[in-house]
């Protein structure tokens, strides 16, 4: 199980951080979880990323 960094999101998911961050305001992409408890860091579960791409090209067609 690999947990993304948003470093690592833009070449995945081909949207910039503030594209992405605005989809996560609207519920369209999934929520970070804390690395570390009361910490800033914030990562994805790769598994979750690509499922939500799945889902969205599935959108598409």
């Amino acid at each position: 199980m690999r947990t993304l960094r948003m470093r690592d999101l833009p070449s995945k998911v081909g949207y910039q951080p503030s594209t992405i961050y605005g989809l996560i305001a609207q519920g369209k992409f999934p929520k970070p979880f804390k690395l570390t408890p009361g910490g800033r860091a914030a990562g994805w579960l790769e598994t979750d990323i690509d499922n939500w791409i799945t889902s969205a090209l599935g959108d598409q067609s």
